[in-house]
């Protein structure tokens, strides 16, 4: 019996997603949920097909400011809730949380903060993750499973990133990142690529400023996490490191069937 399946990808701007493939990839992609950030649009400036696509309904959350961040989750079985952002003003103006209930799993579909601009917006990133993990771990309290994909933009391992010594001091490879994702797991959550993986490198995004990713000069800041309680129920989780269209590509996970 097919498990469920659920794809991740950051666009990098969905409108310049869909001159470079995106609608073929969506119908092509046998995702039964995928989950996109970094939109960077409002639903209005959309074209009925991304907004209504055969065989999907879509939601979207936006960022108050025009071209900028953005998530969007498109979803073959109709959620039996939709959340919008994590009730947090500050976080949810920038459109970067979008919460889908299954039953009793929610499926955070988020694009977490780049810390790069200066300390402000990295402090900015580091309030974001306490208050993603405060959210999850209050849903876990009241008997909720998880499952937490996108862009965190931070690589986790040396091994989850080409160049681990010269970035030491970059944001997405800071010991205060690091650190946070540290504390996630033992929180009670799964890498899931890493936990079949376990000594893979594959990466998730190349700068395209270097045309890095002809190289493969990469990081592997895209995830998918589970809570424990679902580790088991985890069938496979992969990197489609052959997808064009992004500075990112698409990573999955299948689950066994009932999501």
């Amino acid at each position: 019996m097919a498990g469920t399946t659920i794809i991740s990808w950051n666009v990098n701007g969905i409108r310049a997603a869909v001159k470079k493939g995106f609608l073929s990839f969506l119908e092509a992609c046998g995702a039964d949920v995928l989950c996109i950030q970094e939109t960077k649009a409002h639903v209005d400036q959309l074209p009925r097909a991304l907004v209504r696509p055969h065989g999907y309904s879509a939601y979207f959350a936006s960022a108050q400011r025009k071209g900028y961040s953005g998530v969007a989750t498109y979803t073959r079985r109709e959620p039996n809730e939709v959340i919008y952002g994590l009730g947090r003003d500050e976080f949810d103006s920038e459109g970067r949380t979008l919460i889908t209930r299954f039953g009793n799993v929610l499926l955070y579909n988020i694009y977490f903060p780049n810390g790069k601009a200066g300390p402000e917006r990295l402090r900015y990133k580091m309030d974001f993750y306490e208050a993603f993990l405060e959210h999850a771990n209050s849903e876990r309290a009241r008997g909720r499973s998880i499952i937490v994909c996108g862009d965190f933009n931070t690589a986790h391992r040396e091994m989850d990133l080409a160049r681990p010594k010269e970035n030491e001091n970059t944001s997405g490879f800071l010991p205060m990142e690091r650190e946070w994702i540290d504390r996630f797991i033992a929180s009670g959550y799964t890498d899931t690529f890493r936990y079949l993986h376990p000594h893979s490198v594959e990466y998730s995004w190349w700068d395209y400023k270097t045309r890095a990713r002809e190289r493969n000069v990469g990081w592997r800041i895209d995830y998918f996490f589970v809570s424990n309680d679902l580790r088991e129920r985890v069938r496979e989780a992969y990197i489609m490191g052959h997808v064009m269209g992004s500075d990112h590509c698409p990573i999955a996970l299948v689950m066994d069937p009932g999501l």
